[in-house]
Parts: C-alpha cells; structure tokens; sequence
C-alpha cells in the first residue's frame, strides 16, 4: 500500500473485501489486495433486490413494516436481519481466533450486523446504525470480546 489514501487506513495483516462489484471495486481503489469473503456479502434483500424503498413501501407496506420491526422476518424471501448477524457472526469468530489485524470493505448492512453482533446488541437495534460511505469502523477483539472505538481521528 502506498500514496494519500492508505496514510489514512489502518496497517493489517489481512485484507478482506465483501463479493460485491462495488465493495471489489472500492478495495482496488484503495489499492488493496483482498480477497473475497462471501461470509461478508451484503444483506440478500431476495425479490426486494433493486428497488426503491418508496415502491416496496406502496407495493408491500405490511412486508415493509415488518422487516424493519422484526429481525427475523423475511417477506422479501432473501435472507433476515438475524441470519446476516450470524453469517457476520461466524466470519467474526474466524477472524478472533486467527489473531492479527484485518480490514475489510464491506456493504453498510455488514457494518450493522458486524456491531450489534460483536456488542452483543439485540439484532432490534440493526436499524438504528447509520453508516456512512467510505468510513472506517473499528472493531477490536481482546480477552474474549469485543469492543468498539469510536471517534478514532480521520487523519
């Protein structure tokens, strides 16, 4: 890693991108070399998969009422708020016992999950995690569990 961009970015001894075009792509942006991980795909949103919120809302208002209150719903026929924290879950316990720092580019739905699973946040909670574009969240894993930095410097 050289140049601006990785000044900015933590070292690690591992690089991890989500499968998706985009997560691919921002990782070669930002010159990394890393590999795809399909534990770190996006949230399947099953027949919801592109479109707006605005035509699910007017096409399925109950669908949409329940996936944003219930984890577990899937009225979509993709995949739960849940089964992502457990897919992240899973990855996240790989990573624990392999040790070692690793950055990963990933979709904002994985950053979700990945929080409230390593806070032991109840999976209610999913919908209340803003994350914005091209930010770093950072997880650290010591003596069995998980903690969350917050407001690390953007230098």
């Amino acid at each position: 890693m050289t140049g601006p961009v990785h000044a900015a970015l933590p070292g690690a001894l591992r690089y991890a991108t989500a499968p998706s075009q985009r997560c691919r792509t921002t990782a070669r942006a930002l010159g990394l070399d890393a590999a795809p991980a399909p534990e770190l795909a996006d949230l399947d949103l099953g027949d919801w998969r592109g479109r707006t919120l605005g035509r699910i809302a007017a096409d399925a208002p109950a669908g949409l009422a329940a996936w944003l209150t219930d984890p577990d719903a899937a009225p979509h026929g993709g995949e739960s708020v849940t089964a992502l924290c457990e897919r992240v879950s899973h990855w996240l316990a790989g990573q624990a016992a392999t040790g070692g720092r690793v950055l990963a580019v990933v979709d904002p739905a994985v950053v979700r999950a990945a929080t409230v699973t390593a806070l032991g946040l109840p999976p209610t909670t999913f919908w209340r995690l803003d994350v914005r574009p091209l930010t770093l969240t950072h997880l650290t894993h010591h003596n069995h569990r998980w903690n969350l930095l917050l407001g690390a410097p953007t230098t």
